[in-house]
């Protein structure tokens, strides 16, 4: 009796604890990767405040993306990668993105939203999975992984600039220069 008891007990303690798992714990990658994501959409919308909205259609050249280019490319980015997740096609035939500074930082704010939501969601198998993407064929792990690099990329082209804004501005104010952005 004593035996069937323990037994009984050690199933009850398992089941119980699949359940819990099964009803809120995410993967460890997922609670990093969201806490990632968090980080520098704190540090992107910290930059975007910073800079002036007449700067948002500035480009540092012909042909090159704007400031507001590269907040809403980083947007569009985030919600090819939830297609990508959900195994949907995108759709490509969009209309070009807004590059004001308002439209352009909601647009990426609710684009990463739409990344947390969908990765908050997954479990370790999914993670796993292979998925096609830019012609390759690659984890959903990796996908994310790509996401991290990708928008701390733009964070670091917005930084430069920010700075060459900066800079101009102050070689102006000192010398007398007439650079503009």
């Amino acid at each position: 009796m004593k035996y069937v008891s323990l037994v009984l007990f050690a199933i009850v303690i398992f089941i119980s604890a699949s359940l819990i798992r099964a009803s809120g714990d995410q993967p460890v990658f997922v609670t990093e990767f969201i806490g990632q994501m968090d980080f520098v959409k704190g540090r992107l919308m910290q930059l975007a405040d910073a800079m002036p909205e007449d700067k948002y259609n500035w480009s540092p050249a012909e042909g090159v993306r704007s400031v507001g280019e590269v907040y809403s490319h980083d947007a569009e980015a985030n919600f090819y990668l939830v297609t990508v997740i959900k195994g949907t096609k995108p759709d490509m035939n969009q209309e070009k993105s807004p590059i004001d500074k308002k439209s352009a930082l909601a647009m990426l704010e609710k684009s990463i939203e739409a990344v947390k939501e969908a990765a908050s969601k997954l479990t370790e198998e999914d993670l796993n999975k292979e998925v096609d993407a830019f012609g390759m064929k690659f984890s959903l792990r990796n996908s994310f992984s790509m996401v991290l690099y990708k928008t701390s990329l733009f964070l670091l082209v917005l930084v430069l600039l920010v700075a060459l804004s900066l800079l101009f501005g102050t070689l102006n104010t000192i010398f007398g220069l007439r650079f503009s952005l």
